[in-house]
């Protein structure tokens, strides 16, 4: 199947996917702990009777049972050798099941097989130990197998972290031509366990080469709709829906059932299906006969006809990973940070030379505070590896910041390092019509779905006047439509000249900003430019940024932290009667009309170099909390160590910087203002500080732990993202932890709980398969006479299961799991 045959296929109206295979297979003899796709070979008539069914039901794509046959998963079971044989067999048992149906039904269309691949376990840098580059051939590596089998597309599915996906997808592009579909799981808040939006996801996925986007799995059809809805008038590609049968129960006997049939599943699918999307089917807890429903109820249907052609807007959306900013003709004005480039800054220059990056995450912070939209990143300095600069330096911004980036570098094999493992939709700042990189740029760009800034400049290097300038945006524009960017892609740099020397610079800015505005293109300017070799800058900054927001100015690449600049632009939008510019303008003069005093220091692009809001400067023991906060591993050390020189005393340095950071860390993610890179990350920096404090502790009597706790993920199950990180955080507030991994039986977890004296034991489930172990581990306990309490959690579990198998505490996350812990220990005290 090419590219193409997948957009005629979703243009032919309602595709009907596959449902679920694990829990069906469970009910045909598959149990947790084995591994599952060497059961699936050794049980062939399980996995070929499923998929006959599905495919008598109406499904026309079916998802080969590769689900975990990576090289990862693989190694867990010792089988990493044989990913070829395994991936190959797989895809021809789906393929056979084809085979079989079409010789019964030999009129009934052409169905299709999708080469399935899903997370590996490992999480990615800078959140995780894997390189980006290894997951990448992780994916490669097992992708190349199922295409060689036969596959006739990829789908990529079940994902939690944007970052993983775009691995994924990145590896499917580079090794075949396959159409490849993504999904991702979304929490209840709406966002994935890393925090992407499914918006967010979208963006990043769809620029960068997705055929299909959407959801599966963790919800019912109900709650789905609600996310899908949030993306279909935005999306330019197929949606996708697979959901559960709505949300899982253990019944009487103790196996998990869903608490939607057939009937109720297609009733709720009927809304998602009349608002446009094209590919649905069925997760977890689903079976032939509601493929079987869909099908009667939409296919056989005239109801299938109402579904609307779905018109995407015409916008520039650009990306992190948990965030998106939108930019449309009547858009807010937009400002993208100048502040971290080392031109013109010593101290800066100093740092990076020195491999600090401290000041790149200050600038980060206190630009997105001065009300930045975008971040550029520049990171051009002689003496240094810049390509390898710029990878820290994104990996600490993204660590910082949720804002979108821009990537700022003459070098287009620096441009392709940043742009490769940035996690979201950049902008590329720039791309000029010189011959010697045009077409290499624009190849790079489009490959990582990345918008780009049209410089307008040629071989010949400034345009002497209007008309070369636009021959110039002639020739990327030309180039770039051919390589398949649409017009909403591209912004226009104005090319501001400085007014001091040229006295039309201003009035030839407005006239590119204009002319660009009736072609329907973006426009950004380097703002402080104009205003180059004059006294009091600020003020003509001001009156020309004004000045250009009429013109139809969308963006300018300036110091957000001026508050003059930022009245001028909030002023302008208000007289430009923007949505919601009056109440934007009333907001900040409230808070900062003050501030705007008459000081004539008007700063330019390489201003000196430092945060420009006057704050009390951190010392001692706020840097240490400031650190755990912002989860600042590579320094926190140097700072605990300094203080225990100074003579702080352990039990402070815990009880007054640590503890307060982390608590601070748990209600920013509790307001959705952390998610969980940046959970982690603090976590792992308190965990590096008090690794030096605990011999201090001991010796001062004051290593007296809060509780023990045995901390599991049940039998068959191989997920622990979300473990991990409460053993960390329990750690970290004391409590002695016995962490005993993933895939762990009852009897091993009861017997160390038993031999510990363990006060807690928390278990933790990814999937529905594998929850119901949770009961079985707590009859065993109460069996063997063991006293601990229970706290389950798990991206599955809810509070009404936890009641009903009789667990004494539910955590949703790792901020919650210490709250409850601290709770239960009462009870145990």
């Amino acid at each position: 199947m090419t590219r193409e045959d997948f957009k005629r296929l979703a243009a032919e109206g309602l595709v009907l996917l596959d449902g679920a295979t694990g829990t069906n297979l469970q009910k045909m003899g598959l149990v947790n702990g084995i591994c599952p796709d060497e059961w699936i070979l050794s049980n062939p008539e399980a996995i070929l009777s499923l998929q006959e069914g599905y495919l008598e039901a109406g499904s026309r794509i079916l998802y080969s049972p590769t689900f975990s046959c990576n090289r990862v998963k693989l190694a867990e079971y010792g089988l990493e050798g044989r990913i070829g044989e395994l991936n190959e067999k797989l895809v021809g048992l789906s393929k056979k099941a084809i085979a079989r149906f079409e010789e019964k039904h030999p009129g009934a269309g052409k169905a299709y097989v999708a080469g399935d691949v899903s997370m590996t376990g490992i999480q990615v840098k800078p959140v995780g130990p894997m390189d980006f580059e290894e997951l990448v051939e992780i994916y490669r590596e097992q992708i190349g197998f199922l295409a060689a089998a036969g596959a006739d597309l990829i789908v990529v599915e079940t994902m939690m972290s944007l970052q993983e996906c775009r691995a994924a997808l990145i590896a499917a592009k580079e090794c075949c031509s396959l159409p490849v579909m993504v999904t991702m799981t979304f929490e209840e808040n709406g966002r994935s366990l890393f925090g992407t939006d499914i918006r967010t996801a979208l963006v990043t996925l769809e620029a960068l080469g997705a055929d299909a986007f959407g959801a599966n799995c963790s919800t019912g059809p109900d709650r789905m709709k609600r996310l899908l809805d949030e993306i279909l008038p935005i999306a330019g590609i197929p949606l996708i829906c697979k959901p559960n049968a709505g949300m899982p129960r253990l019944d009487p006997e103790g196996n998990t059932v869903y608490d939607m049939d057939a009937r109720e599943f297609a009733e709720h699918m009927g809304g998602i299906i009349r608002s446009g999307v094209r590919f649905v089917g069925g997760c977890c807890g689903t079976d032939a006969g509601f493929i079987a429903k869909l099908k009667e109820n939409y296919v056989n249907s005239a109801e299938i006809d109402i579904i609307p052609a779905k018109t995407k807007e015409d916008c520039l959306f650009l990306s992190s990973e948990r965030e998106t900013v939108k930019i449309c003709k009547d858009s807010p004005f937009r400002v993208v940070g100048e502040r971290i480039n080392p031109t013109g800054k010593k101290k800066l220059q100093a740092e990076l030379r020195a491999g600090s990056l401290e000041m790149v995450r200050e600038f980060a912070r206190s630009q997105e505070e001065g009300g930045a939209s975008v971040l550029d990143i520049n990171m051009g300095l002689s003496g240094v590896d810049e390509a390898e600069l710029m990878v820290r330096a994104i990996e600490a911004v993204t660590q910082e910041t949720s804002l979108p980036l821009c990537i700022d570098s003459s070098y287009p094999e620096v441009l392709e390092k940043a742009l490769r493992i940035y996690p979201g939709r950049a902008l590329l700042n720039s791309i000029s019509a010189e011959s010697a990189h045009l077409k290499e740029k624009l190849r790079i760009a489009k490959k990582y779905g990345a918008a780009f800034i049209l410089l307008p400049m040629g071989d010949e290097g400034l345009p002497k006047d209007f008309g070369e300038k636009k021959k110039n945006m002639e020739t990327v524009l030309s180039e770039a439509l051919q390589m398949g960017f649409a017009r909403h892609d591209i912004i226009v740099d104005g090319l501001v000249g400085a007014v001091g020397a040229l006295k039309t610079a201003g009035t030839d800015t407005l006239d590119t900003i204009r002319f660009c505005r009736e072609e329907g293109l973006f426009t950004i300017c380097g703002l402080s430019n104009i205003s180059f070799g004059l006294p009091e800058r600020i003020h003509v900054n001001a009156a020309f940024l004004s000045m250009a927001i009429r013109e139809g100015l969308n963006l300018a690449i300036c110091n957000p932290n001026q508050p003059e600049l930022k009245a001028a632009y909030l002023s302008a939008d208000l007289l430009m009667n923007r949505p919601g510019a009056d109440l934007r303008y009333i907001e900040y003069m409230n808070e900062h009309g003050g501030e705007l005093k008459i000081t004539g220091e008007g700063k330019s692009r390489n201003a000196p170099e430092g945060a420009p809001a006057a704050k009390e400067p951190l010392t001692g023991l706020g840097l240490l909390k400031d650190a755990v906060v912002r989860g600042k591993k590579e320094i926190i050390g140097g700072l605990t160590e300094e203080a225990l020189k100074n003579g702080e005393e352990a039990g402070k340095i815990l009880n007054e910087a640590l503890i307060p950071g982390i608590n601070e860390v748990g209600a920013l993610f509790d307001e959705g203002r952390y998610f969980l890179p940046q959970l982690i990350a603090s976590a792992e920096a308190m965990e590096l500080s008090i690794s030096l404090l605990e011999p201090y502790l001991q010796s001062g009597g004051q290593s007296e732990k809060a509780g023990t706790v045995v901390i599991a993920t049940v039998e068959g199950d191989v997920h622990d993202i979300g473990k991990n990180l409460v053993s960390l955080m329990l750690k970290n507030y004391g409590f002695r932890v016995i962490d005993l991994g993933k895939n762990v039986p009852g009897e091993t977890i009861v017997d160390t709980a038993v031999k510990e004296q363990a006060d807690i034991i928390c278990l933790s489930a990814l999937m529905t398969t594998t929850m119901k172990e949770m009961k079985q581990v707590i009859a065993l306990a109460k069996e063997r006479g063991c006293r601990a309490l229970f706290m389950i959690g798990g991206a599955v579990i809810t509070e009404e299961y936890q009641k009903e198998i009789g667990a004494d505490g539910y955590a949703q996350d790792a901020a919650e799991a210490v709250r409850v812990a601290k709770r239960l220990m009462k009870q145990v005290r």
